[in-house]
């Protein structure tokens, strides 16, 4: 089994095992009908303080123990880190999602959490226009000292990924898949860079990705971009359809209390009607990245 960091433990925080609440969690989403929503909710009818190994039995952790060694030898996953509401360095921001999560997976510079970070995010079939728009705004984001998150999608993510490695900034890429997969494929490299030198997070259980098909494991994306949006002070949207998984992450930064930017160009596309609706519930219109620096203050 690979190293396990749980990160520093406060004092007055119970001691927990991580490997024994990651098997815990394994096990939470084998149970029938099991979703983000429905262990939220079993946390929250949960005594304060729980951690996933109250709520599952000593055998069936005894047995995700044995699963998840498995799995990590089978993909070859090394050097996981974990992080547990309630215990070590969990990120206290997450809590402002509708249906927090109990549990991340990462691999990586975490440290790279707790830097001011915004999310850029967009269509996968990006446009040439959108690439370039892309570009230049993470161009400037770096320049003045934030980390560049996404979701390592095609389009818009792997164009705000590229251009911070490029200019040498920091990036974080928060995945629809387990640590031991990657999606697309040819994003194999970029996010095996990002898991090496900066930080690659994901809240996808490995045993349950394995158990479904490509169909139901879908919806672990747009549930990233809750926790994207989450972990974020900013989402800015470069371009995106009516039908778009990005407009999950817009509806979640409006709902956790972050900034919404939505940039001009998607006001003038006739064939959307989102940007609008955005706008009227607290989005924020940019024509420019200074439009952006000075609400980010």
């Amino acid at each position: 089994m690979s190293q396990l960091d749980f990160g520093s433990q406060n004092p007055f925080e119970r001691a927990i095992s991580p490997f024994k609440e990651m098997a815990a969690y394994e096990a939470l989403w084998t149970e029938k009908g099991a979703t983000f929503k429905t262990i939220a909710d079993k946390f929250r009818q949960a005594p304060e303080g729980a951690v996933p190994s109250d709520l599952v039995s000593s055998s069936m952790i005894a047995d995700f123990k044995t699963r998840l060694k498995e799995i990590m030898s089978r993909y070859d996953v090394e050097n996981i880190g974990i992080r547990v509401h309630g215990a070590g360095e969990y990120p206290e921001k997450l809590r402002d999602a509708r249906h927090p999560i109990e549990v991340l997976y990462y691999q990586g510079w975490w440290d790279l959490v707790n830097t001011r970070s915004v999310a850029v995010v967009g269509s996968r079939k990006v446009s040439e226009e959108g690439a370039r728009r892309t570009r230049r705004l993470v161009k400037c984001l770096v320049e003045n000292g934030f980390t560049i998150v996404s979701g390592l999608a095609e389009g818009v993510d792997t164009n705000a990924h590229q251009t911070a490695l490029a200019l040498g900034g920091n990036t974080i890429a928060v995945i629809g898949t387990p640590l031991s997969h990657n999606y697309p494929k040819q994003n194999s490299e970029l996010q095996r860079k990002i898991r090496d030198n900066y930080l690659l997070i994901s809240q996808v259980p490995f045993q349950r990705y394995l158990d479904q098909d490509f169909r139901s494991n879908r919806i672990f994306f747009p549930e990233r971009n809750i926790t994207m949006s989450a972990l974020t002070e900013a989402t800015i949207i470069i371009e995106a359809s009516e039908t778009s998984g990005t407009l999950t992450q817009a509806r979640a930064a409006l709902a956790q209390g972050r900034k919404l930017f939505i940039l001009e160009s998607c006001f003038q596309n006739p064939s959307i009607t989102w940007p609008a609706k955005f706008e009227a519930q607290g989005a924020i219109r940019v024509k420019d990245y200074e439009d952006i620096r000075k609400n980010l203050g």
